[in-house]
């Protein structure tokens, strides 16, 4: 049983390196991003001052240039923020949609996290979200986080735990709301794209809408919650891990580390590093056909637990026979 286990292990490692090698790091051609990191001390984030100050934070930052050859945002295509970059209602703030037009250069796309409301229906509910604004200062798409963080973005029991003095971590009236779930964003000019939104990304089933495959994966997070901890480094293994299993590029905008370009391997290419402040530049990396695990997802996993629950119970059957023959 240990010799199986070990050849398993080795040949898992060995098809590895073998992937690798001969592996193609190539981009989409007309395709440049340009994720933005702030690092924004989470004690700050939610001040009214800090508020106030975000948009132009991210806005001088997105055109930073780190050499007389950087271009700046005029060289990128698709900016990127993190998770609620914006910690304001982007669709009542039209001074700040007419500012990003004004910075956006022609067929530049804005992919940014905000918090979103919805006032139909009589009651306003409260999204965490990320939009996709075009150079006119267009809301053109969004998507609306589908897995909540329990306790941090709403409260189980809520009538309960109130009672007895709990709240929870990030307030808003009722708490954040469930999005529908697993959707792709498609724009003229940009490779369709599905979004996660922090932790989501730990989620397999969450990743991807079967029906409709995107090209790539957009994951924005805060992971200022962790603070210098192993956490934020658990995170971008996660995400790696969804760029494997699918064969799809994940691109990763926090905070405060790490925000990356992770192609459909698992390999970062490209990286601001936990704390740091400052961008991202690089092509997007191409995708590969879907995997195995893309192609049957469960249906593997359920195959291989059988497989294993199924040789366990063979070997136990042979050693208690060897044992009342002995």
């Amino acid at each position: 049983m240990l010799a199986l286990a070990g050849l398993l292990v080795v040949g898992n490692l060995g098809y590895g390196a073998w992937r690798l090698a001969g592996a193609d790091a190539g981009t989409v051609e007309g395709i440049r991003l340009r994720i933005v990191q702030p690092a924004i001390d989470q004690s700050e984030k939610w001040t009214p001052e800090a508020r106030r100050a975000a948009l132009a934070t991210y806005l001088d930052l997105s055109d930073s240039r780190r050499s007389p050859e950087d271009l700046g945002i005029l060289g990128a295509t698709h900016l990127v923020w993190p998770e609620t970059a914006l910690p304001f209602f982007l669709t009542e703030s039209p001074e700040a949609l007419s500012a990003i037009a004004d910075a956006l250069p022609p067929g530049t796309t804005l992919i940014t996290g905000a918090p979103r409301v919805d006032g139909s229906g009589g009651e306003r509910r409260y999204f965490n979200s990320v939009y996709a604004v075009d150079d006119g200062g267009r809301i053109v798409a969004a998507y609306d986080k589908a897995h909540l963080v329990p306790f941090g973005e709403y409260l189980p029991f809520a009538p309960l735990m109130e009672r007895i003095g709990l709240r929870q971590i990030v307030q808003s009236v009722g708490g954040f709301s469930e999005g529908p779930g697993r959707g792709v964003v498609s724009l003229p000019g940009t490779p369709p794209f599905g979004v996660l939104i922090c932790y989501e990304i730990i989620f397999p089933d969450a990743a991807i809408d079967r029906a409709r495959r995107p090209d790539w994966i957009v994951n924005v997070t805060n992971d200022g919650w962790f603070g210098h901890t192993s956490g934020p480094y658990q995170h971008l293994a996660e995400a790696r891990l969804r760029a494997i299993e699918e064969g799809l590029p994940v691109v990763r905008a926090a905070n405060t580390g790490v925000s990356a370009i992770i192609d459909a391997h698992g390999r970062i290419t490209a990286s601001v590093g936990l704390g740091e402040t400052g961008v991202v530049d690089g092509g997007l990396p191409v995708a590969l056909p879907p995997t195995v695990y893309a192609r049957h997802g469960r249906l593997l996993l359920g195959g291989l637990l059988f497989t294993t629950f199924t040789l366990a119970a063979v070997f136990r059957a042979r050693s208690r026979r060897a044992v009342d023959n002995g």
